[in-house]
């Protein structure tokens, strides 16, 4: 029996990739990987604690709670006649798997550098298992919302869902994204400048006030003209009215606003995922 002239390789590792590869069909190929990850960090998370996952509910409850006292009944701040819960919940969530997926993901070279250092497997599957770890965490308290949303429908609150309800898992898509490319950017910096990781500690709770988490926009245009643009071109804000829109029938939606938020983060993403492989490959020595 004659051997093969040549050999065959299930995979190919090289240092050298196309300059704006993506690298998705690796990712593919490591799925298994993936889902392991994604079990990693929703476990070790909540290891050792004593309320365990009751956390996703803890959390998200105390949090409207102050800002039902503070916002709305304090400081009346209007919402737009959602009952302030409700209000403050949507936006709360949202924001929460924002911030939390660009946190996360700013830090990935750094927390993970020990395996990273070690075995080959895509890098790219680090910030995604990220991203879907905290989809568990927001799915859980989106039911937190969707029983608020009967018990104040129960009470005849003005109320009123709406087909955009239907754009919901368009909504989550560009949240994850816009998080996952934003944080796939500052990781690839922060290997080599470490100070910009105190920037989004404290950066992210300051960014919230830019979008409409405890106050919606017509509160923002109205009494706050020339600086409400900001708060417009934040694509966050999109997300944010699209989803009280559709599931409570108030407050503001725009086709443009929510292609614009679109646009941007796809050109955030993009970048992400090219700055983000490009970096990989040396980080080990700066990291």
């Amino acid at each position: 029996m004659s051997l093969p002239t040549e050999d065959y390789w299930d995979i190919e590792i090289t240092s050298q990739n196309k300059a704006f590869g993506l690298g998705l069909k690796d990712v593919w190929q490591y799925r298994d990987l993936l889902l392991l990850l994604v079990r990693r960090d929703f476990v070790s998370f909540y290891k050792q604690t004593i309320l365990g996952p009751i956390w996703f509910f803890v959390q998200p409850i105390i949090t409207i709670l102050i800002y039902n006292l503070i916002f709305n009944n304090l400081a009346q701040i209007s919402t737009d006649g959602i009952p302030g819960p409700i209000f403050y919940l949507a936006g709360t969530i949202i924001w929460n798997y924002f911030s939390d997926c660009l946190t996360k993901t700013s830090t990935v070279f750094k927390d993970n550098a020990a395996i990273l250092g070690k075995v080959y497997f895509p890098r790219l599957i680090m910030p995604i298992s990220i991203v879907l770890s905290n989809l568990i965490r927001f799915g859980v308290q989106f039911l937190l919302f969707m029983l608020l949303l009967i018990i104040y429908g129960f009470k005849s609150a003005p109320i009123y869902p709406n087909m955009y309800i239907l754009l919901f898992p368009v909504l989550i898509i560009l949240i994850a994204a816009l998080g996952l490319g934003l944080g796939m950017i500052i990781s690839a910096v922060t290997t080599k400048y470490r100070d910009l990781a105190f920037v989004v500690t404290f950066g992210i709770p300051l960014l919230m006030y830019t979008t409409t988490v405890i106050y919606p926009l017509s509160e923002a245009i109205a009494k706050y003209p020339t600086f409400s643009w900001i708060i417009k071109f934040n694509p966050v804000t999109a997300v944010i009215e699209t989803f009280r829109y559709g599931f409570t029938g108030k407050g503001h939606f725009s086709w443009a606003m929510l292609g614009y938020s679109g646009a941007i983060t796809a050109i955030i993403l993009f970048i992400g995922i090219i700055i983000f492989n490009r970096v990989e490959k040396n980080f080990i020595d700066t990291v």
